[in-house]
């Protein structure tokens, strides 16, 4: 049930065989992301549970699921960068279907975070799937 794009991200971890290449890797991704606008980090779009700072603007749009976001943390952003991958671009209606945690273990990314980094990705994919729930 995954995106295009988060099959693009299994795709090049399954030739990065080396953790901290695929930790670079999922920084560089989040490097790659606009950043957020600051305009649109406040309250209502902060997450909370993570340790770091976490923002997510999510929008639906004819009938698509998207959303946008940012963090103060490199690895945290890189993150919310393959979180996009999965859920941008989906039907608002199949969020709630996504096995994030399924998905993200095809990456290997659930050994090797932190807990306090695994209960932010929790944080963010609920923040989500609340969001598409409500939608």
């Amino acid at each position: 049930m995954a995106t295009e794009a988060f099959e693009e991200i299994v795709e090049d971890f399954e030739f990065i065989e080396d953790w901290e290449d695929r930790y670079r890797h999922v920084i560089d991704l989040g490097k790659a992301m606009d950043p957020l606008d600051d305009a649109l980090k406040v309250p209502s779009t902060k997450v909370d549970g993570c340790a770091s700072q976490v923002w997510l603007h999510p929008r639906i749009e004819a009938g698509l699921f998207s959303f946008d976001g940012d963090s103060d943390a490199m690895i945290v952003r890189g993150l919310i960068a393959v979180l996009r991958c999965l859920y941008n671009g989906v039907p608002v209606h199949d969020v709630t279907a996504i096995d994030a945690r399924a998905e993200l273990e095809r990456l290997g990314l659930n050994e090797h975070l932190s807990a306090q980094r695994s209960n932010g990705v929790r944080a963010m994919i609920e923040r989500v799937r609340l969001v598409a729930s409500e939608a």
